[in-house]
């Protein structure tokens, strides 16, 4: 391989690391939301994989069936977090154009997808 390929090679790799560390960046900035329980409650999350809101309506609050709204808090947490990494996974996929390494299965695995 000769030096100029290699100097490409790299200025492209730098290209794409700056690039995807700017999209890191911008998914702190958008969310999701996902909901259970009929829409009893809602989680919202953001693409860094941080829960940053739930909302729970008092309807679903019942001091005798706590274990029921531990699932529905459970259900829309896990959901708004699958949703944040496809959102974040999308994105990483538009700009590494579905780009796999080995072991890696895609740049997108690298931030927890």
């Amino acid at each position: 391989m000769s030096k100029k390929m290699l100097g490409n090679m790299l200025r492209e790799a730098q290209r794409l690391q700056a690039e995807m560390q700017r999209l890191q960046e911008e998914a702190k900035m958008k969310t999701v939301d996902a909901s259970s329980g009929g829409g009893m409650v809602t989680v919202k999350a953001n693409g860094a994989g941080e829960i940053v809101s739930i909302k729970i309506e008092k309807d679903v609050v019942n001091p005798d069936d706590v274990g029921m709204l531990e699932d529905l808090v459970m259900a829309a947490a896990n959901e708004a977090l699958r949703r944040a990494r496809d959102m974040v996974n999308e994105e990483m996929s538009k700009l590494t154009g579905g780009l796999k390494l080995p072991g890696l299965g895609g740049l997108g695995d690298m931030f927890g997808a």
